[in-house]
């Protein structure tokens, strides 16, 4: 956590960088975007301003209409960003429910699984509508929203080639091994084909 600053902390500096804006306009903000690549709910928000505002790095303004309150990042919040930003950024590490549930998809029924994933495919569908739809403000958010563009393309595409060749159910049984009567029909061929090899 470069400089104290844990992801969440630096990202909302980095949204105050330019201009104060209220915690529901922060949520909106993300809510355009960057909640796809960063997860963040509404109390993690407030609570990140007011461990921010703790350590003087935004500095809340007067309530407003319907008790918002703006926030201005300090000269030290713009220090503790720039410190923050300038760190070689972690490993990413994917979570994705679904893949949970093909792991241990040989417990279910296929067609059931079938459903899974095309109700998935429509959820990203659904999100790469989206992102085409968005006007990226820099060439840094184009490149954000070109990896989500291409993350739901390849998404879609692999679902599509798991649901046309029944990828998930050939990939359980090379995994648990065929079932005994293949194994046996197997064994009995090859037996009978080295008999008659032999008799040759």
């Amino acid at each position: 956590m470069p400089g104290g600053l844990n992801a969440t902390q630096g990202s909302l500096l980095g949204f105050l960088y330019d201009g104060p804006k209220t915690g529901w306009d922060l949520l909106q903000e993300i809510d355009r975007g960057l909640s796809r690549f960063w997860n963040v709910t509404p109390s993690h928000v407030y609570r990140e301003l007011r461990a921010l505002q703790g350590r003087r790095l935004v500095a809340a303004g007067r309530t407003g209409v319907r008790d918002r309150r703006p926030f201005t990042i300090t000269a030290a919040g713009k220090k503790a960003f720039e410190e923050w930003i300038a760190q070689e950024p972690g490993p990413e590490q994917i979570r994705n429910p679904l893949l949970i549930t093909l792991w241990f998809g040989r417990h279910l029924d296929p067609d059931l699984l079938g459903g899974f994933l095309a109700s998935n495919r429509h959820v990203h569908e659904a999100r790469l509508t989206h992102y085409e739809s968005i006007t990226p403000a820099d060439p840094h958010t184009a490149a954000v929203l070109g990896f989500g563009i291409a993350y739901e393309k390849a998404v879609i595409g692999w679902i599509d080639g798991l649901q046309t060749t029944g990828s998930a159910t050939e990939a359980e049984a090379t995994a648990t091994g065929p079932p005994p009567s293949t194994t046996t029909a197997t064994a009995t061929a090859t037996a009978t084909s080295t008999s008659t090899a032999s008799t040759v």
